[in-house]
């Protein structure tokens, strides 16, 4: 099932199953995994490791060298895990230094045109809509769900089951299960409840991520004595993320 327009270097190591479309290019050191499709016009550059069962559209370009001044040459490394849909013309750029990784999770949906930086690792299932920008360095939690247009500043980081309105902007980090405004920079809206009903997570839980919630953001409280209240009153379980989050957090979080 590989299209004789095709050019596959022999470097390359393609798994059982694997269909390659016409006038794709596939360099050396490049690793693409069991059942795994590649469209048409798809160029995946060295260094590249894709996983098992995932799907490449039209005009993907996979491993690219970074747009990074600092970038210096030498290997570094795109990893993409399993059952990943990435449709037209996403692109996906390397690590800077050598032997660093952009790595993306399993059973993530990258839509047309957008763009992951170097150094990005996203968790699993995470959906990125069409035309978002992600620099260098960012860090996507597990499930969350980044809108159509919306552009993140290197280095910030986005708690899992986030969830970032269309055409935001984003510098700071975004704590776990917030939704993020629309249309403006660095606002949380509120909590992702769609997302939190959809989740795994049980009644009692996602009721103390509502209480832990109102602490940060609704109390009054400044964020070093609604982070003490926090951790007191949610020593383990999904609320008490919102603790630890913010106390790795090296850019500061999103206001309301």
């Amino acid at each position: 099932m590989i299209h004789k327009t095709a050019i596959i270097d022999p470097g390359a190591k393609l798994g059982n199953d694997v269909e390659i479309g016409p006038f794709t290019v596939i360099e050396s050191d490049v690793t693409i995994g069991d059942g795994t499709v590649i469209g048409p016009n798809v160029s995946i550059r060295p260094y590249t490791s894709i996983g098992p069962r995932c799907n490449v559209h039209a005009g993907a370009v996979l491993g690219g060298i970074p747009q990074d001044v600092n970038f210096k040459g030498g290997k570094s490394f795109v990893t993409i895990g399993a059952n990943c849909q990435i449709r037209e013309c996403v692109t996906i750029n390397r690590g800077t230094q050598t032997d660093s990784v952009t790595e993306i999770g399993d059973d993530c949906f990258l839509m047309a045109l957008s763009h992951l930086g170097h150094n990005v690792k996203l968790g699993n299932g995470v959906i990125i809509a069409n035309g978002a920008l992600l620099a260098g360095y960012v860090e996507i939690g597990d499930q969350v769900f980044i809108s159509g247009n919306c552009v993140l500043h290197q280095f910030v980081t986005i708690g899992r089951l986030a969830m970032l309105g269309g055409s935001c902007g984003v510098s700071k980090d975004i704590p776990p299960f917030c939704l993020v405004k629309p249309l403006e920079v660095n606002r949380i809206l509120g909590l992702n409840s769609v997302g939190l009903r959809r989740s795994t997570l049980s009644k009692k839980e996602r009721q103390e991520i509502k209480e832990a919630f109102k602490l940060l953001y609704l109390s009054g409280l400044n964020i070093r004595h609604a982070l003490e209240k926090i951790k007191s009153a949610y020593p383990s379980g999904p609320a008490s993320e919102f603790s630890s989050f913010i106390e790795n957090s090296k850019r500061g979080i999103c206001s309301m």
